[in-house]
């Protein structure tokens, strides 16, 4: 596997290219490029081959006439979805068993997996054309304000990225994918890396020892571990810039972590992606979220599949990913809730722009009730970590990591009587809430979630070594 810097620079000028076109241009581009990769689809995936035999020709295609597909029935048939013959999934699961892999290719391509947040891990398959266009994309979408701030922020000091260090997830093995495809390019965009699921104490310790923290990249169910940190007093950097990923970041989050680090003259970014799609967006210097049409396309659709109206709220999405014709995601229901602004962006951008409400899995159901997790409160003073876990559809749990012991007690029975108090509030009075034993844990790719619903696999994927460190706190 190849790193092209030409190639990387050519996705850069069509990028720039395209975006100076307006949406006319936009839309062509995005055209030929689905009905370039039907038409590869159709050649080289068996899968594919079968699901498209009815369709009309693949230059006459529009995305309408594609069947939408979701992970579970893809990776049921794994070995006939790639383009590629000599990639079958248990060579894959076999080379992702090795934790030394982590960033290593195989052959031609790289691998990833992703967290199961739905239910059920994926195994990604990025072709180095896919690297080279998130680099190139990457600088095409820049403004000036944005270059400026690469250029200011590598002088200020250390990029840190905290995310989880026991799985192939794309958080630390897209840097170390690069650092060997491209050792020039991953020493000017250099990050040291720091494990999500060790106690919060030793990981206070080990970015207090680092000088001159800049920039830190990181969850947001970490950021507000960093902000109870720093408004205790315990945490002493002073980053310039966060930005955040993976996770929803709340506007209620986002001032806390402002009011905690008055350091933060570059603000927080919230770019969006997924491991399927590390570049589907950029951010801009108004805040909002624009898809980079060219290379995806991004549905939001409704319970039957149908587009929903800009400003209004989807059940799901649909992801096209143009960019990789190795592994193809063509109308791929992701499962995040996202609304389409139904304005133009004020930064003058023609690429659409949106906002993420976060995920279908990480709602809370109960019977006909659905709840945010967002509803429940669960702060309190003698507690670093708090979890709800649905462990059935009208029981609950508490898991809670104590900062002092005494007052353990006290904790579970207020944290207990706030969650009921929820459940009340939305005519629920026959949920069971307990306390649990158990320790607080994080999923496999390092996020930690204050609410496990009971449709998902977090609690299951709870990583073993991160609760037994939690254990040792």
């Amino acid at each position: 596997m190849r790193f092209s810097l030409p190639r990387a620079l050519g996705y850069l000028v069509g990028g720039l290219w395209t975006g100076w076109g307006g949406r006319k241009r936009i839309e062509a581009r995005q055209r030929r490029n689905l009905r370039r990769l039907v038409e590869k689809v159709r050649r080289d995936s068996p899968l594919f081959r079968r699901l498209y035999a009815d369709l009309r020709p693949s230059s006459e295609i529009e995305l309408r006439d594609l069947p939408v597909t979701r992970k579970p029935d893809l990776m049921r048939e794994f070995d006939d979805w790639l383009t590629i013959r000599s990639l079958p999934l248990e060579r894959a699961r076999e080379h992702l068993r090795d934790i030394r892999n982590v960033g290593v290719p195989i052959d031609d391509v790289a691998i990833f997996q992703t967290s199961g947040t739905s239910g059920e891990p994926a195994v990604i398959v990025l072709p180095s054309s896919f690297v080279e266009y998130a680099y190139g994309i990457l600088m095409a979408r820049f403004d000036r304000r944005q270059w400026k701030l690469v250029r200011e922020i590598r002088k200020l000091g250390v990029r840190v990225t905290i995310t989880g260090g026991n799985g192939h997830f794309a958080g630390i093995g897209f840097s170390k994918l690069v650092k060997r495809l491209y050792p020039w390019l991953a020493r000017r965009f250099g990050v040291t890396f720091i494990e999500a699921e060790q106690p919060i104490g030793r990981l206070v310790e080990r970015l207090n020892a680092i000088p001159k923290v800049a920039w830190i990249m990181t969850y947001p169910s970490m950021l507000t571990i960093l902000v109870k940190e720093k408004e205790a007093g315990r945490l002493q950097i002073e980053p310039a810039l966060f930005s955040s990923g993976g996770e929803t970041l709340t506007d209620d989050l986002r001032e806390r972590v402002r009011r905690a680090f008055p350091s933060l003259q570059y603000g927080i970014l919230d770019p969006y992606g997924c491991t399927e799609c590390l570049m589907l967006s950029f951010e801009c210097s108004c805040g909002r979220k624009h898809v980079n049409e060219d290379w995806v396309i991004f549905e939001a659709v409704d319970e039957a599949m149908r587009p929903v109206p800009d400003g209004t709220m989807s059940a799901t999405v649909l992801l096209t990913v143009l960019a990789n014709d190795v592994q193809p995601f063509i109308r791929y229901d992701l499962g995040d809730c996202v609304r389409y602004y139904k304005d133009t962006c004020p930064c003058g951008s023609p690429f659409r722009s949106f906002q993420v409400e976060g995920r279908q899995a990480t709602l809370v159901r109960v019977g006909e009730v659905t709840l945010s997790p967002l509803v429940f409160d669960l702060e309190h003073d003698h507690a670093q970590r708090i979890q709800l876990v649905q462990t059935g559809e009208r029981d609950f749990e508490v898991r809670i990591q104590v900062a002092n012991e005494a007052a353990a007690g006290l904790v579970f029975q207020e944290l207990i009587e706030s969650v009921k108090r929820v459940f009340r509030d939305n005519g629920l009075d026959d949920v069971e809430v307990r306390e649990s034993e158990k320790l607080p844990g994080f999923t496999a790719s390092g996020k930690f979630h204050e609410v496990v619903p009971l449709q998902s696999d977090d609690a299951r994927n709870m990583t073993l070594s991160g609760i037994r460190q939690l254990a040792t706190e």
